[in-house]
């Protein structure tokens, strides 16, 4: 039923390959299905004007899509002198999404910035990103407690993300281009480790959903979730 010829609730095949680049002090290549993300994690010495003196740390994130990550050129945002709404709304979200799994406290005066950048798309970019942000974070945040430079884990639960539909009248998990640019209804599930929400985007095209049909979603989402975080704590053991 799926083009993919995948079961309802099984996720595209991923791979996290962490060390990625030389010089971020973290970073992660995640690969969902077609859908390739660099993640890297750069830590600085400072927070944004807002928390300065307030003892708190700060993540934020910034994303991006190479002009030939689809299957039509499109044109760099720096070449059209500012970003898209679809950018900023992205960007904006990851860097919510992770620092609910934050201890801020914990992480000290300092800022952590996640740089995802879309290699090639093929549905569900920006869950691929917080998921494959997540693993880069992590492998920053080691580099500061072995360093001495943070002495409790304030990393204190793990984020990932999934996108959840309903293609051809059937609720499926993490869809692929093919099936997003056609269901009725799609949402992306930005859950921790442990289950609790986050951030759930829901929205019907053409078309309308019922509570039940959301709860299956749900159930979809924490499957979906559950097994990207055990891919997290393998790429970061």
């Amino acid at each position: 039923m799926r083009p993919s010829g995948r079961k309802l609730d099984e996720l595209r095949a991923v791979s996290i390959e962490t060390g990625f680049t030389k010089h971020a002090e973290g970073s992660a290549l995640i690969k969902m299905g077609d859908t390739h993300v660099l993640c890297t994690a750069t830590i600085e010495d400072r927070v944004p004007p807002f928390i300065k003196g307030s003892g708190l740390g700060w993540v934020t994130a910034e994303y991006g899509m190479l002009p030939r990550a689809t299957n039509t050129r499109m044109r760099r945002e720096a070449a059209m002198g500012k970003q898209g709404g679809r950018t900023v709304e992205i960007q904006r979200l990851i860097g919510r999404a992770l620092r609910a799994g934050v201890d801020r406290s914990a992480l000290g005066e300092r800022q952590i910035t996640i740089d995802c950048d879309v290699l090639q798309a093929d549905g569900g970019t920006r869950c691929a990103s917080i998921t494959g942000g997540w693993v880069a974070l992590k492998l920053a945040v080691n580099k500061l407690m072995k360093a001495g430079d943070v002495i409790s884990d304030p990393l204190v639960d793990p984020v990932a993300a999934i996108s959840c539909g309903i293609y051809a009248g059937q609720p499926v998990l993490d869809l692929d281009y093919p099936e997003d640019s056609e269901a009725g209804v799609d949402g992306n599930f930005i859950m921790t480790g442990t289950g609790r929400l986050i951030e759930i985007q829901m929205s019907a095209e053409g078309s309308t959903y019922s509570r039940d049909q959301m709860n299956q979603l749900m159930d979809l989402a924490e499957k979906g979730v559950a097994e990207l975080v055990e891919k997290q704590k393998a790429a970061t053991a």
